[in-house]
């Protein structure tokens, strides 16, 4: 074997020692960011999802003491709460005495009652007790808190220069063909790329592009050189690495997105890494090697030591007679206390207290079962929108409504007539399984990709010459007086105007009738997923939701399979107003193909082999919730037996008044200037089409819970909008198998739902996207203020807020309540390691409801504990 054989080997047996141990730290480091979907397929994302082995608590405090993160409401929040009676005081007290009694204390126990009782309600020290000259010497002697790991751009500040230069290149690098001209050796991959181009690139000195002459090619030893020239310690790794992924962790998570969808995260977090931390070594060399950092300053020190004096009873004297280990002790006591611990009461009050008023609304309306046949039965997608309209709509007639998760239990990708790509139309914690494709005869797509055709090339004509150098300077000439008659009209009638534009896309798109591949049609070329379905999987899918929803039997002659849309104007996160379960798209398609597999004749005889018999009167058809409006449109109407057709003209009468009642009920609670509207349909018409309208619609602000139950638990219950629906029989579940699949799913959407309203309302400037009127879209796949921001990975400012000083959303983590005997529950949380871990830790809370006595049980520690695990 040759020398140059054998050195290969080595290299290549080096590179993969490397490797293993550096995927494992990425790895590790990666739990304290999510994944970020583009604005195309904009969903809700939990932002702490890796850290939830740990409690919330505990992850507060992490997130808190390194970085700064806070993931508590501030004081005042909980104050302003109070206020309006949304926490009951003696909620407080009871949440106080508990974790006295649970958590160790370092002095007797009515000592700490005392300090953390002041604490609770206070948010500062009184300053003359602060200013005491003693105090300042008395906290010198004691050990200040140990310093978070910061990386050297920091400690040096070059963090804003480092950000701008990784902004840049992963603006250049992941642009979805935005830009005119293409990122050169993209083929190489993000590390690739940055390690060809970087060398020219201007914005670098002569010195530091000289330092990178002799860099590694590959990512991971250009990593491992990195962190070894800077300095990191073995055991500081992860730390170091994290901190620098939350540096930018909108671009990161993008960055694992993208890398996820090409099967190698890991690969792409360390091409990321790599650039990164060059980067930094680049900038600091020449300041290299650094003093220890100092010492944090006394002054939380000195507010710890104050509270002790103030309110918890002691003297300057008796502080000098404590050991040092006492001292430290006590202070970490009322750091933990103040930092954390008083704010994590207060929002457990917040939430006992809420719990307390949904269970008094729920249980003080004993279930009734309907002995009515019902004329329509509507499916709802479990969104808090639908709880306002499905109420309404069962008041207005012998209707029944039902919710389950919006993409209808289809693990489905949809491809649109004649779509380049097709869309994973089922939640992102779920692998689509199949395709289902829209189809024309070409006799009447001919005109409509005439049309289509005329239209895109208009608009890629406008686009290049936008771009191009000379030609850009003729466009203002050429389209100025249209286009400002385009804007004037949109701003000084924009309900007009609006309605107008709208109407004529939809007069130029007419888009002809299209059928579905339901039947195995083959297997799709790039993805390698079967076209359609079999015989046995539509029978399944549609007896698997009908179990699920407790609708097995009493079939009306109608059933309604609604997916839901939002309808607005200018809007980068439009797909976060549409339906997450069906990954941020809208759910018209999903409720077409369920209704379609549901009137199969096939499919209706396999299932009354099964006992669920749909009569030959009942149809299904398939229609839209706007939610915007809240209207009911029609997608799919099928022919209608005799019965079906009057429960159908019954319904559509219906309809007008529900919009109406629907649309008052939701205007009261959004600004308005001026007041109140007097048409509330006027009003949610304009806001859907007003382009400069930064708060058409609340969306999913205000959740707080998810009902796993029968509608007769909550029909006639207004739940203000803020609880998530989804119908449930447990007598129709012996195995508890349909409970485990709504856990797994529905729930789950439903808590990253709930912790991302959450997490952008207590930390915008971290996980939010502030102020959405400055805001820019860049490259196509995210959101950034100003043109040279992180990619902003939360909702806007107005999602979560009435105005600069006043909160919408309340942020309260997502109650889960179950009706089902308290076996079920157990056997749950038993089998659901990962479920059982996010009540135990604090991730969401869990109660349930004893279909047989009607109480009421919160399934928290004691509870918990006395639950058997596998």
């Amino acid at each position: 074997m040759s020398r140059s054989v054998i050195s290969l080997e080595r290299s290549m047996e080096a590179k993969k020692a490397i490797v293993r141990p550096l995927e494992a730290t990425v790895r590790e480091a990666a739990k304290a960011i999510a994944p970020l979907w583009p604005l195309s397929a904009f969903i809700a994302r939990h932002p702490w999802m890796g850290m939830e082995e740990m409690s919330f608590a505990d992850a507060a405090d992490r997130l808190q003491q390194a970085y700064g993160i806070d993931l508590y409401p501030p004081l005042t929040v909980f104050h302003t709460a109070l206020s309006k009676g949304e926490i009951d005081v003696s909620f407080i007290e009871r949440r106080l005495q508990r974790w006295l009694d649970d958590e160790p204390l370092p002095v007797p126990r009515h000592e700490a009652e005392r300090l953390c009782r002041a604490l609770l309600w206070n948010d500062a020290v009184p300053e003359e007790t602060v200013q005491m000259p003693e105090l300042i010497e008395l906290a010198a002697a004691a050990s200040p808190r140990h310093a978070s790991i910061r990386p050297l751009c920091a400690r040096l500040g070059l963090e804003k220069r480092l950000d701008q230069q990784m902004i840049k290149w992963c603006k250049l690098f992941y642009d979805r063909g935005e830009a005119p001209w293409a990122l050169p050796h993209r083929e190489r991959g993000f590390y690739g790329a940055w390690r060809r181009l970087a060398p020219l690139d201007p914005a670098l000195s002569k010195a530091e592009r000289k330092r990178l002459s002799d860099w590694p090619d590959h990512p991971e030893e250009a990593l491992c050189r990195a962190l070894e020239q800077l300095g990191v310690q073995d055991e500081e790794a992860v730390a170091y690495v994290e901190a620098h992924l939350l540096a930018l962790p909108g671009w990161a998570g993008m960055v694992i997105w993208q890398s996820r969808q090409a099967g190698d995260e890991m690969g792409g977090l360390i091409d990321y890494l790599a650039v990164r931390l060059s980067l930094e070594w680049v900038f600091a060399a020449p300041h290299l090697p650094l003093k220890e950092e100092e010492n944090e300053d006394d002054s939380a020190v000195v507010s710890l030591l104050a509270a002790w004096i103030h309110w918890g009873g002691m003297t300057p004297d008796d502080w000098r007679r404590l050991s040092l280990k006492d001292r430290q002790t006590r202070l970490a006591f009322a750091d933990r206390f103040w930092r954390i611990g008083r704010r994590h009461l207060w929002l457990e009050a917040w939430e006992d207290t809420y719990e307390a008023k949904l269970k008094e609304a729920v249980l003080t309306r004993r279930p009734e079962e309907s002995k009515e046949q019902a004329a329509a039965q509507l499916l709802f997608c479990i969104d808090v929108r639908s709880e306002s309209f499905r109420r309404h709509i069962e008041a207005a007639g012998p209707f029944e409504t039902y919710g389950c998760a919006g993409f209808f239990g289809l693990p489905i990708q949809t491809r649109v007539l004649d779509g380049d790509d097709a869309h994973p139309s089922c939640p992102a914690i779920v692998a689509p399984q199949h395709e289902i494709n829209e189809t024309a005869s070409p006799k009447e797509a001919a005109p409509y990709r005439r049309r289509r055709d005329l239209f895109r090339f208009v608009g890629r004509t406008f686009k290049k010459i936008k771009q191009h150098l000379l030609a850009g300077l003729l466009l203002p000439e050429m389209s100025g007086p249209w286009l400002g008659l385009h804007t004037l009209a949109r701003s000084a009638a924009p309900a007009w105007a609006g309605q107008a534009i709208r109407q004529a896309e939809a007069s130029a798109e007419q888009k002809p009738k299209t059928t579905l591949s339901l039947d195995c049609q083959g297997h799709d070329e790039t993805t390698g997923l079967p076209i359609g379905l079999t015989k046995e999987e539509q029978v399944q899918y549609v007896k698997q939701l009908l179990v699920n929803i407790g609708l097995t039997s009493s079939f009306a002659p109608l059933v309604v399979v609604c997916g839901h849309e939002s309808e607005t104007t200018n809007n980068p996160y439009a797909s976060a107003l549409d339906c997450g379960a069906c990954g941020g798209a809208a759910g018209a398609l999903n409720a077409r193909v369920f209704a379609a597999l549901a009137n199969l004749p096939h499919v209706r005889e396999e299932l009354a082999k099964e006992g669920i018999a749909i009569p030959g009167e009942t149809v299904f058809v398939a229609a839209e919730h706007i939610t915007t409006v809240d209207e009911l449109r029609w997608v799919e109407v099928p022919p209608l037996s005799e019965a079906a057709k009057q429960s159908f003209e019954q319904l559509k009468r219906s309809l007008d008044g529900v919009s109406r009642q629907a649309n008052a009920e939701r205007m009261a609670k959004l600004p308005h200037v001026g007041g109140m509207p007097r048409d509330p349909v006027a009003e949610a018409r304009r806001r859907a089409v007003d382009w400069s309208e930064i708060r058409p619609e609340w969306g999913l602000a205000g959740n707080a819970a998810f009902l796993i139950g029968r509608r007769a638990l909550t029909k006639g219950v207004h739940l203000d909008g803020r609880v998530f629906l989804h119908s449930y029989d447990w007598r129709e579940d012996p195995s508890g198998e349909a409970l485990a699949g709504i856990i797994a799913g529905p729930a789950t959407v439903g808590q990253w739902i709930n912790l991302q309203y959450y997490a952008s309302t207590v930390a915008p400037h971290h996980y939010g996207s502030g102020d959405k009127t400055t805001q820019t879209v860049t490259g196509g796949i995210g959101v950034m203020q100003g043109n040279g921001s992180d990619l902003l990975a939360g909702l806007p400012w107005q999602s979560v807020a009435a105005s600069d000083r006043e909160w919408f959303h309340s942020p309260l983590r997502l109650l889960v309540i179950i009706e089902a005997p308290s076996s079920y529950i157990e056997r749950l949380l038993d089998e659901n390691s990962e479920f059982r871990r996010k009540v135990q830790n604090g991730w969401l809370r869990l109660a349930s409801i004893d279909p047989n006595s009607g109480a009421w049980v919160s399934w928290e520690a004691g509870r918990l504990a006395s639950v058997q695990q596998r």
